[in-house]
């Protein structure tokens, strides 16, 4: 999951630039001297570890004689081995609709502490299926899903915090890099634990338990861990603790509390902290002193008051149906149930299809690498397209393939394993497109003032496509076999379309230029009076000053943003 902002104001852009004079060059130099905030959001990625683990590791343990021999019609019948797997999804959709409210009430670290403590229990449900047989592995499975559905989200948010911002956008690719490498390795240990006890009759439990319990180390280290990791400092901020925030920003900076670059970076916290509790004054007045209760509400508030104006809608309607469409690219049904498509494509080994399902997990892990280096040269809206029908032609011809040999793969396994290779690009092309470009679209097209709900909003509409093609898609494989592959390429096709003519190329539009593609100018105007006032009120603006040898009078600036405002209000 990656999020990403529109291009900053000229403010904003002149505090960049102030501070990459004061930081040193970004790149590896600025890492090697942010190397305390490295090691936290690398640690901290362990979130994003289990999340991409749990993607992976159910398609290989649904193939397991001894998993199919305890869990006797829920891997034959089609529609509950969809039940049985994504119901993960649907606990992972829950954990979105809690995650925002929990990190702002009792802070990212122990957002993080009480979902890992959720994960946990979970896997020790699973574990338990021994002898529970399905009914543990159908709640421990949920409890799994609240858990990584809530850090899907928290973990960028802990790492965005505590990053100093020219990092921010690799330090957050780190958490996309650790959930591809998570399903990479679920992968590659269902392979290897797929030989305990044999591959036959006579596997072991072992062969799917180790898979299900190895979970809980990563998870283990993670609860430890965090306990002695830092709170934000934006969320210190936020909640009235400064001084505390000072010497956090200080501490992860490796710098003196009094240097100027934690100084700069402490008023911009500030500045943003103060915006986000004017707007919710603004526009929701009854909800804007800091109770639990009102944060709670403010959540399912500002995201209904999105659906309010035809300008916002169309934003809404950008968000989930991006989102709609990532899924029904039928990425999560060859994630989920890639030994059972390698299978109908003429793999008659198990084990040969968990080794093709291995390659599936590096293919994808090396093709978004790519994508992350250069997606700000090539753009969104070509990305997604091009993507979209490279993945559409695989569909086709998979389809084309097991339509004419489904019944004669035993003699024709040259066009099995061109079926296959198919696969592997279809993955190839996900990587580099879709995986995280259309996440960057959803977190762009919205101004700052609804930024977070409107993300909130697009997780939401992922989750739960998720879970309906995990629920349908075993059904669709045994029911109409190829049309699978026909379906899930009509449907990216169509969402190429989508893409090219009611998707706004939102690479390198500022706030305003976006609000005038959605027919809202004015929203971003509004919210940069109201920074640019803030601003000057805690004098931002004049420390700039000072640093670039001008001198200017906040109390000046204050006036003349009011006058401004007064004027615009007027017209």
């Amino acid at each position: 999951m990656v999020h990403a902002a529109g291009k900053p104001s000229q403010f904003t852009d002149a505090a960049l630039q102030q501070r990459l004079q004061l930081a040193g060059k970004a790149g590896p130099q600025a890492l090697v001297k942010n190397i305390r905030v490295f090691l936290i959001a690398c640690f901290a990625c362990i979130g994003g570890l289990l999340y991409g683990y749990n993607q992976g590791v159910f398609s290989g343990v649904l193939t397991m004689n001894s998993f199919n021999r305890h869990m006797g019609d829920y891997t034959t019948d089609q529609s509950k081995k969809g039940w049985l797997t994504s119901i993960l999804e649907l606990g992972a959709w829950t954990g979105t609709l809690y995650s925002g409210f929990l990190a702002e009430i009792i802070s990212r670290k122990y957002a993080i502490l009480v979902n890992t403590c959720i994960f946990i229990i979970g896997v020790i449900v699973q574990c338990t299926a021994v002898q529970a047989g399905h009914s543990a592995i159908l709640g421990g499975r949920f409890v799994v899903g609240m858990g990584v559905g809530s850090l899907s989200m928290i973990v960028p948010m802990y790492v965005a915090e505590c990053s100093p911002p020219e990092l921010r956008g690799l330090l957050i690719g780190v958490q996309q890099f650790a959930i591809e490498f998570g399903i990479m390795v679920s992968f590659w240990i269902d392979y290897g634990t797929n030989y305990i006890g044999g591959t036959g009759d006579s596997q072991s439990e072992a062969a799917w338990l180790v898979p299900l319990a190895l979970q809980l180390f990563p998870a283990l280290v993670l609860l430890v861990g965090m306990i002695w990791m830092p709170f934000t400092p934006r969320w210190l901020v936020h909640h009235g603790r400064e001084e505390e925030a000072r010497r956090t920003l200080a501490n992860l900076r490796s710098l003196s509390i009094d240097h100027q670059l934690i100084e700069l970076e402490f008023l911009e916290i500030k500045a943003q902290s103060m915006f986000e509790k004017r707007t919710v004054e603004a526009n929701f007045p009854h909800l804007a002193e800091m109770t639990a209760t009102n944060t709670i509400k403010l959540q399912f508030v500002a995201v209904a008051s999105l659906f309010k104006t035809r300008p916002m809608f169309r934003r809404v309607i950008v968000a989930t149906v991006t989102m709609f469409f990532q899924q029904w690219t039928g990425i999560n049904a060859v994630l989920y149930y890639a030994p059972q498509i390698f299978g109908s494509l003429g793999l008659s080994s198990n084990t040969t299809s968990l080794l093709a399902t291995g390659v599936v997990g590096i293919a994808m892990l090396l093709a978004t690498i790519p994508s992350i280096l250069y997606i700000d040269r090539i753009g969104r809206r070509p990305a997604l397209a091009l993507g979209a029908l490279g993945m559409g032609l695989c569909h086709f011809i998979i389809a084309i393939i097991f339509a004419k040999n489904q019944h004669q793969w035993p003699t024709h396994h040259a066009a099995g394993w061109a079926a296959i290779v198919m696969v592997w690009l279809f993955v190839i092309h996900f990587g580099w497109s879709w995986g995280p470009c259309a996440w960057i679209v959803v977190a762009e097209v919205w101004p700052l003032s609804a930024r977070p709900y409107g993300i909130a909003l697009g997780a939401s509409s992922n989750w739960m496509n998720n879970f309906i093609v995990g629920q349908v898609t075993p059904d669709m494989i045994t029911g109409i076999t190829y049309g699978t592959f026909i379906l899930f390429g009509l449907l990216i096709t169509i969402g190429a379309g989508f893409i090219w003519f009611f998707v706004p190329e939102t690479k390198q539009l500022s706030l305003e230029e976006m609000d005038l593609v959605f027919g809202s100018s004015g929203v971003a105007a509004a919210d940069q009076e109201r920074m640019a006032q803030i601003n000057a009120e805690i004098g931002l603006d004049r420390r700039l000053s000072a640093l670039q040898g001008i001198e200017h009078s906040s109390d000046e600036k204050v006036s003349e943003v009011r006058e401004k405002t007064a004027e615009a209000k007027g017209v």
